[in-house]
């Protein structure tokens, strides 16, 4: 239990370092588009490559902050419990007991499906919308230079399969 603790604080020893690199995705999004509104068309371009690497650096630190916070508070709940189950006398049988190795491996495991399941729904509707985006930049440009119909039928398909 005192090593899933500690790892629990390990975890929770970064938040502050990430949550101050967090701000940079809005505030450097917010830059990007008051420049990109108060300079020319051509002039906004070097800000916004700037801000825009500045912005995925802030997401992507706020995504991983949002992970070290829900695995030590997985770790904390299963300590928590631990020390329940211990203090309750419950841990007699290996099948109850949540410092037995299986059961906590077990626990780990079920609690991550949520989440994996997730990740790959997720995924799928990233696949699906950066097609979708294809097909309708391709219609766009055919319409533009044959005036060919906009099938919007194609985009339900992709959306739908």
């Amino acid at each position: 239990m005192y090593g899933i603790a500690i790892s629990a604080l390990g975890m929770l020893s970064t938040m502050a370092t990430a949550l101050t690199i967090d701000a940079f995705g809005p505030i450097c999004d917010n830059a990007g588009g008051i420049a990109e509104m108060a300079l020319g068309s051509d002039e906004f371009k070097p800000t916004r490559k700037v801000t825009d690497v500045l912005d995925a650096a802030g997401n992507t630190t706020a995504a991983i902050g949002k992970g070290f916070a829900i695995g030590s508070a997985a770790l904390v709940s299963l300590a928590l419990f631990s020390a329940f189950v211990t203090r309750a006398g419950l841990g007699d049988s290996p099948k109850t007991n949540i410092l037995h190795p299986l059961v906590f491996s077990g626990l780990l495991l079920g609690a991550l499906l949520p989440y994996w399941f997730s990740g790959l729904t997720v995924r799928s509707v990233g696949v699906a919308a950066q097609e979708m985006c294809k097909v309708a930049d391709k219609q766009i440009r055919d319409f533009q230079e044959h005036q060919t119909p906009i099938d919007s039928n194609v985009c339900i398909e992709i959306s739908t399969k």
